[in-house]
């Protein structure tokens, strides 16, 4: 279980035709009241269920999750807004729910409008399968060229936090174009959940590249529903954020590992930036840049390529701080760069992944990063995404 391994919540993943294959509609909700939260993507171009969920968040709190595979429902002008309202309807009706109480998710090819004529009628089996081990099911039926599901769970003495998502490509900050439902058990008060998502969103979902582009339907989601009855105290928050933190980030692993045409994890860790703010701007630009991408993907210890993308990170206007005088580089463990000047050593480039170290000499400024390499596979899978 993952997104129903938090006591009180169902789910449930079943098939409605929205896709020409495989599971498309999933159900999330939690059997008790719930309070929650969600975090969107930045895009200027935003989807209809982005839109809509938005406006359902400021009524009331959200007690259940509508997510299709299939098609985006992003920019889809005012009929997909109210194509989103009849799909929250719908759910709303066979949950005995309020509209504004349902969330929406959506998936796939933008611009195409929800098929609400196999969409509504899915509703009603999806809400008839909702049970406590239906979380895999879910799972699988947000994926779109995922090529596997995204599940994580932790738990501690007395409550529990578990997710699933859904992400392969046009994955960058803020967020990407990944789907993640995350529930717990654990008591909050209305207006938390989101003082806990966002930070951990921060470390982990924004912390992620495969190809530096932000999509437009992006959406995180926490639902707590307090089913755990624990006590709330200090000790506990504490131990609340680690295990959000610790799904949440394995989520985000999962969608790197899983991105499309994917060989090579990246690791990239940079310190000594001027700030925290600017070795985050460096980071993703490493993170994002193609020629560092098909040099991880050739296994090529190109440092060449990293100094330029970390010398070329937009930053307040201009570009982050750096001096290269004072730039430490390793691949895999390996210095290649010391102070500034090189040092003839050829690092092991061969296996799965390439932990890249840069250590810019300037402050206390530090963060990671996650991304994938760029790979033949995936030029060829988004060549031909829609024919």
């Amino acid at each position: 279980m993952s997104v129903t391994a938090a006591k009180g919540f169902l789910a449930s993943g079943i098939r409605c035709g929205a896709k020409t294959e495989g599971l498309d509609l999933a159900l999330v909700r939690s059997a008790g009241h719930a309070v929650g939260a969600a975090l969107f993507t930045q895009n200027r171009v935003q989807a209809a269920p982005v839109v809509v969920s938005r406006r359902h968040l400021s009524q009331a709190q959200p007690q259940a999750v509508v997510l299709n595979s299939g098609c985006a429902n992003a920019a889809t002008g005012e009929r997909g807004e109210l194509d989103a309202m009849a799909t929250a309807g719908e759910a709303a009706r066979l949950l005995e729910l309020g509209i504004e109480e349902i969330l929406l998710c959506s998936t796939g090819v933008i611009g195409v409008r929800l098929p609400l004529d196999k969409l509504l009628p899915g509703l009603t089996d999806a809400a008839s399968a909702l049970t406590e081990t239906g979380g895999s099911d879910a799972a699988r039926a947000i994926m779109t060229t995922d090529t596997r599901p995204k599940e994580a769970s932790a738990s501690t003495d007395g409550f529990s936090v578990g997710g699933m998502a859904k992400g392969a490509a046009m994955i960058h900050p803020k967020l990407a174009t990944m789907l993640a439902v995350v529930t717990t058990d654990y008591p909050l008060e209305p207006g938390e959940p989101e003082q806990f998502l966002r930070p951990v969103v921060e470390r982990s979902f924004n912390r992620i590249s495969v190809d530096g582009d932000c999509s437009t339907n992006d959406t995180v989601i926490l639902l707590a529903n307090g089913a755990s009855e624990i006590e709330r105290n200090e000790a506990n928050d504490r131990e609340f954020e680690r295990l959000l933190g610790e799904v949440c980030h394995e989520l985000a692993e999962q969608i790197v590992k899983d991105a499309e045409g994917f060989t090579v994890l990246l690791e990239i860790d940079v310190r000594g930036a001027a700030s925290e703010e600017q070795a985050v701007a460096i980071a993703a630009r490493i993170a994002s840049s193609p020629l560092v991408k098909a040099a991880a993907f050739g296994h090529d210890p190109n440092w060449g390529r990293v100094m330029m993308a970390a010398g070329s990170a937009p930053w307040n206007g201009g570009y982050a701080e750096l001096d290269p005088s004072k730039v430490t580089l390793a691949f895999n463990g390996t210095r290649v760069l010391v102070d500034g000047a090189h040092i003839d050593a050829t690092p092991a480039m061969e296996g799965p992944s390439c932990v890249i170290e840069l250590d810019l000499g300037l402050g206390a400024g530090e963060t990671s990063y996650l991304a994938s390499d760029l790979s033949y596979e995936y030029v060829r899978l988004n060549a031909e995404y829609t024919t």
